[in-house]
């Protein structure tokens, strides 16, 4: 699956994907095994997100970003829109990784918080993303403490996504909204939205 982009956001992702390529074997950034396939098997996945959200404005703070999946790819692709993007990854080396990303493909709206999750201030973002982070039941207190209140997070799950909903669900309030991936059988983009404690 490809999503359509513009030139400038595909040489921009090119760009993206050079730089993986060049850093990862010094941080394992991206499986090793999976570099050949970089670009459906990472940045085509993390498009989805920018395929489904139709975010105009505000904070959008990107969790565990690691490499820059989602976080970076869909700042890329929302360059331009009055949106600012928050890289949170507590691993030094990832950060700079990070920092180096954002310099080298201009993307001045995007800064890094090299932190824990858990140790931040409330960031009241209205847009969260997080990829291969925490079981949902974990990320619920994240998104209970960054979400802004009419604030909504764009998850991407693996195969497990239905029984970690239930789970889940069993101590939190919230509302779900399900796209399956196009990249890979069974997986989801779980669009989460009015989080509060049962």
């Amino acid at each position: 699956m490809t999503i359509d982009v513009s030139r400038e956001t595909e040489e921009r992702l090119d760009d993206y994907a050079a730089l993986i390529r060049k850093w990862n074997p010094r941080i394992n950034l991206v499986a090793p095994a999976t570099l050949p396939d970089l670009r459906q098997r990472h940045i085509d996945d993390c498009l989805q997100i920018a395929h489904h959200a139709k975010p105009v404005s505000g904070l959008w703070a990107d969790l565990g970003s690691g490499g820059g999946l989602p976080g970076l790819v869909v700042a890329i692709a929302f360059q331009g829109r009055a949106i600012r993007f928050t890289l949170v990854e507590s691993d030094q080396r990832k950060a700079a990784f990070l920092r180096t990303a954002i310099r080298q493909l201009d993307l001045a709206d995007t800064t890094v918080l090299s932190s824990r999750i858990e140790a931040l201030e409330p960031l009241k973002a209205d847009h969260i993303s997080a990829r291969a982070l925490a079981p949902l039941p974990r990320l619920m207190a994240y998104l209970d403490r960054h979400l802004a209140i009419d604030g909504r997070a764009w998850l991407m799950k693996g195969e497990q996504w239905r029984s970690e909903v239930a789970e889940a669900r069993k101590h939190w309030n919230f509302t779900a909204d399900v796209f399956p991936s196009a990249t890979k059988s069974g997986a989801a983009i779980i669009n989460i939205s009015g989080v509060s404690h049962v």
